[in-house]
């Protein structure tokens, strides 16, 4: 998926579950999910893009995974401009993937927490308007989760993200401001789905809590997990993403996947 032309192209991966129903479940359309994986917006972490996307795959959700621009190639806004025509070409193709057009959601990890966040707050912000053009409708998710995201520009903030975001303008209160996404939230966000661990000491817990005294204010309905052991980045918390550990190995954590599971499928053809 080319969405500039001064740098590599950001890429676009499906992980689409068999049709089983071959044609006999008509009308049970699949909830959908991009992936947006973390790293500080200086790299995309492998181990929160593919391990995750299957996961939710083997679930029957349609999952994609974006690996995005990243400093020092891109700044503000160029990967958000990549992530909402992701979410505008996935929509597009919902019929032709077994897709319900209404149930997108959207995953992101760490900075990619801060990432799908923003295309929830910026989808028809005039900073995207030139990239969009006039797809913007196709480019709002319907459902946002956030893995110990990246929030606040403020006191708590993962300063690294922002400087990686920004450049030259990580100093500007305006942009830093803009960028501070539990300043961003309105009535109209779609409802989301957070977790954190308490120790986590890369991304402090303060920026889940933020942003979700934020949706609370403006009456948006918002699930938290605050698990109390932890460390930043853990993804599944498992096998899958740790390579020295066993099967049976499985952080206390692990257990947002199944709320995710079912947020996702909330509201579909398969809950109702």
């Amino acid at each position: 998926m080319k969405v500039r032309e001064d740098g590599k192209a950001a890429e676009l991966i499906g992980y689409l579950p068999d049709d089983i129903f071959k044609g006999e479940g008509k009308g049970r359309l699949r909830p959908a999910v991009l992936v947006i994986p973390g790293g500080g917006y200086a790299f995309v972490s492998d181990r929160e893009k593919e391990p995750v996307a299957l996961m939710f795959a083997g679930r029957g959700i349609c999952a994609f995974t974006l690996d995005y621009s990243v400093a020092p190639d891109a700044v503000f806004p160029q990967s958000l401009c990549e992530a909402l025509l992701a979410l505008a070409f996935i929509r597009e193709h919902a019929e032709e993937y077994g897709i319900d057009p209404a149930n997108i959601a959207i995953c992101g990890f760490s900075a990619g927490g801060h990432l799908a966040a923003s295309t929830a707050c910026f989808w028809n912000h005039p900073i995207v308007r030139e990239a969009v053009g006039d797809r913007t409708k196709n480019c709002r998710p319907d459902k946002v989760m956030l893995g110990y995201p990246v929030i606040t520009s403020g006191p708590k903030a993962h300063e690294g993200s922002f400087e990686n975001l920004l450049g030259s303008r990580c100093q500007d209160p305006a942009v830093r401001e803009l960028v501070s996404l539990e300043k961003q939230v309105t009535e109209d966000f779609p409802p989301v789905l957070i977790w954190h661990t308490f120790e986590d000491a890369t991304v402090p817990v303060e920026n889940s809590l933020l942003f979700a005294q934020a949706l609370t204010e403006h009456k948006v309905p918002v699930e938290l997990h605050i698990f109390p052991h932890g460390s930043h980045g853990l993804s599944l918390g498992n096998y899958l993403v740790y390579p020295d550990w066993k099967y049976e190995d499985v952080h206390e954590s692990a257990k947002w996947f199944e709320h995710a599971v079912d947020f996702a499928f909330a509201g579909s053809v398969y809950s109702r």
